[in-house]
Order: C-alpha cells, then sequence, then structure tokens
C-alpha cells in the first residue's frame, strides 16, 4: 500500500463527499423552491459549468485513484488496514463515480435537453429533482463512507 496514493484518495473522495453534501443539504432545495423554468435553466447551466470547471479532473480522478488503491490492496486483503482501504475505494468507485455515470448523468443529459417555458417542464422538473436528489444522496454518503474507511485504513 502506497501511503502517498492513500492520502491523495482520502482527500479527493472527501472533496467528493463535500460537493455532493452541497447540494444534497442546500442547492437542491434552493432549486426547488423558485420556479420551475428558473430552477430548470440554474440547473441546466450548473451541469455545463461542472463539466467545464475543475469538479470534472476532481471527479474522474478520484475514481482513478479508488481504482489504483483497490489494485495495490487487493493482494493484501489479510491486513485490517488494506480491507479498510480496499473496502472505502470500492464503496466510493460504486457509489460515487458509477451512480454518477449510470443515474445522475443521463438525468443531466435528459434535462439539457428540456425547454424550461415547455408547458411539461414543470412536471419533468418536478420528476428530476426527486430522482437526482436520491442518487446525490447516495453519493453523498458513499463518498463520506468511504472517506472514513480510507481514513480508518490509513491511520
Amino acid at each position: 500500500m502506497n501511503p502517498h496514493l492513500n492520502l491523495v484518495t482520502i482527500l479527493a473522495c472527501g472533496l467528493m463527499a463535500g460537493v455532493f453534501f452541497t447540494f444534497s443539504s442546500f442547492v437542491m432545495k434552493a432549486l426547488e423552491k423558485i420556479p420551475a423554468a428558473e430552477g430548470i435553466s440554474a440547473m441546466q447551466s450548473i451541469n455545463v459549468c461542472a463539466v467545464k470547471s475543475w469538479f470534472l479532473p476532481a471527479f474522474l480522478g478520484s475514481g482513478v485513484l479508488c481504482l489504483a488503491v483497490t489494485a495495490t490492496t487487493v493482494g493484501k486483503l489479510d491486513l485490517p488496514a488494506a480491507r479498510l482501504m480496499f473496502a472505502g475505494a470500492v464503496i466510493h468507485f460504486v457509489g460515487c463515480f458509477l451512480v454518477t455515470m449510470v443515474f445522475n448523468v443521463p438525468l443531466n443529459n435528459g434535462l439539457a435537453a428540456v425547454s424550461a417555458n415547455a408547458p411539461a417542464s414543470t412536471e419533468t422538473w418536478s420528476d428530476y429533482l426527486s430522482r437526482w436528489t436520491m442518487w446525490n444522496h447516495v453519493r453523498t454518503l458513499s463518498s463520506f463512507v468511504a472517506t472514513l474507511l480510507l481514513v480508518m485504513g490509513r491511520a
């Protein structure tokens, strides 16, 4: 197990936990309180900015780092620290990275195709808010638990 790899992975997973926590705790609630057309436009803008910001390399990097931790610990699962590191890396990869790719990104792509002022947009927005936020809660919890396990494994 590489202590530098482990430390950077902890920081990356913790960073992702913070980003997702922000959306779960107040961003999505704030967007829900404004008119649907404004919420849709705001979220469409957030989604465009997210992939053009430091979020994307941080997000992708956390997934790659977790794969690297998994690879460096899989042969050492007889050690308690390695089991914790392995579990944390797998939880983050599945609960954050894969959930994002399988659920949140398709929802974002669907929202991108919506005209904010279309008659059916209010219903689309309500469904999006519910489903996207639920999957974001999964990402938040997964990233937090992963960070905790990674820290425990490094200690």
